[in-house]
């Protein structure tokens, strides 16, 4: 009998626990306003929200090919997991982005570049072209235009 209540009692606090998880949500369905997502990825500078909206989602969408290992809109930060290109399988690249200003500004983005070969079945860290990081700012820049140039007209 004591089992089959901690058993009832565990999956019990399961479905509460993933009843609250499912409610603190911030990424909704897929019919929310752009204007909800200004304000909650920081186009609502009065909020306290410290990136601008439009770098953040220029951001998402340029690295959209790899894989999101930590994604902070509040904090303007942005890091991929490693990605490897199936034509290239011995090597892997990993992007940090940070959104340093709430204005649409070349000056607002930072972007790192890591890079690493497989060499003897162990990864190691290789050089990362300058010019690498600096084509995919100016991606991340024409993106952000477009987005804002799109929500000026509607």
């Amino acid at each position: 009998m004591r089992q089959a209540g901690r058993t009832l009692m565990r999956g019990a606090l399961c479905v509460v626990a993933a009843l609250m998880l499912s409610a603190c949500s911030m990424f909704g369905g897929g019919d929310a306003d752009a204007n909800d997502n200004d304000r909650m990825f920081g186009g609502d500078v009065e909020a306290g929200i410290g990136v601008n909206s439009y770098l953040w989602r220029a951001s998402l969408d340029t690295l959209n090919f790899m894989p999101l290992a930590s994604a902070d809109p509040f904090g303007g930060v942005i890091i991929t997991d490693w990605y490897s290109d199936p034509t290239t399988p011995n090597e892997r690249f990993k992007a940090t982005v940070y959104i340093l200003d709430t204005r649409l500004r070349a000056d607002a983005l930072n972007v790192s570049i890591f890079r690493q070969q497989q060499v003897n079945g162990a990864w190691a860290d290789a050089s990362v072209d300058p010019e690498t990081e600096i084509q995919i700012e100016n991606s991340i820049l024409t993106r952000a235009r477009q987005l804002r140039l799109r929500t000026v007209r509607d």
